[in-house]
């Protein structure tokens, strides 16, 4: 081999190293940085083990009055829209983990239509206690703004920004809360978002695809604390 070669063949070799621990620091340094969750310090201790999740349409008393009375439906509201999307999403990743107990949600329409309106603190747990649940999860929007464009070029991305909360009911207090803050950004813009390609793909999302991801990153982190399986 040459001298030229050689060195041309150390330089590979460098390079191709330097790539791996890129790959490996992305990979590391991405992930939950968008998620912000927080817990009651005696949370495995209160035997949480049945959960309702409570969409905002069952927090309002007024969606059965009004549809008895016969009244025109509502216009569309994106921000509902949104929180239903949420607990939509929250159920169906809870749903399929192991170790806990979800109530289905139609129990939970059916429980909230047959409720008189109450505030929503007492609502919640109204309807936590009549589907016998052990605490209720609730979701709050504070951002949903959909993508402009298609999945392979955006002119303005996806972002979404939320709060899950579980509350006791038997307490009535909140003893786990997460929040989910993100604007899909390219890997131009964020060399870190690499660590979500396996994920993701090299593609736009939704705003409902981007809510859907940051709510099953929020519940594997619930459920690794309240019904990861014990320890032999």
């Amino acid at each position: 081999m040459s001298l030229y070669g050689g060195f041309v063949s150390f330089g590979l070799v460098r390079m191709m190293k330097f790539f791996a621990l890129l790959l490996l620091i992305t990979a590391c340094s991405f992930g939950p940085g968008n998620i912000q969750s927080r817990h009651s310090t005696d949370l495995e201790t209160r035997r949480i083990r049945r959960i309702a999740i409570v969409p905002p349409s069952a927090l309002s008393g007024e969606v059965r009055a009004k549809t008895l009375l016969g009244t025109a439906p509502e216009p569309k509201n994106s921000e509902r829209d949104a929180g239903e999307t949420l607990a939509r999403a929250a159920y169906a990743a809870m749903a399929a983990m192991p170790n806990w107990q979800i109530v289905s949600d139609r129990e939970v329409r059916e429980v909230a239509e047959s409720l008189p309106a109450a505030v929503e603190a007492t609502r919640l747990r109204q309807i936590g206690q009549a589907v016998y649940a052990d605490a209720v999860l609730t979701g709050r929007v504070q951002r949903y703004r959909e993508r402009v464009g298609d999945e392979w070029g955006a002119k303005s991305p996806a972002s979404v920004a939320f709060v899950l909360e579980l509350i006791d009911v038997r307490r009535g207090d909140i003893v786990w809360s997460a929040s989910f803050d993100e604007t899909q950004k390219s890997l131009s813009e964020n060399i870190f978002a690499i660590g979500d390609i396996g994920q993701r793909g090299v593609r736009w999302l939704t705003a409902d695809q981007l809510a859907q991801e940051g709510v099953k990153k929020a519940v594997a982190q619930l459920h690794q604390i309240i019904a990861r399986a014990p320890t032999s």
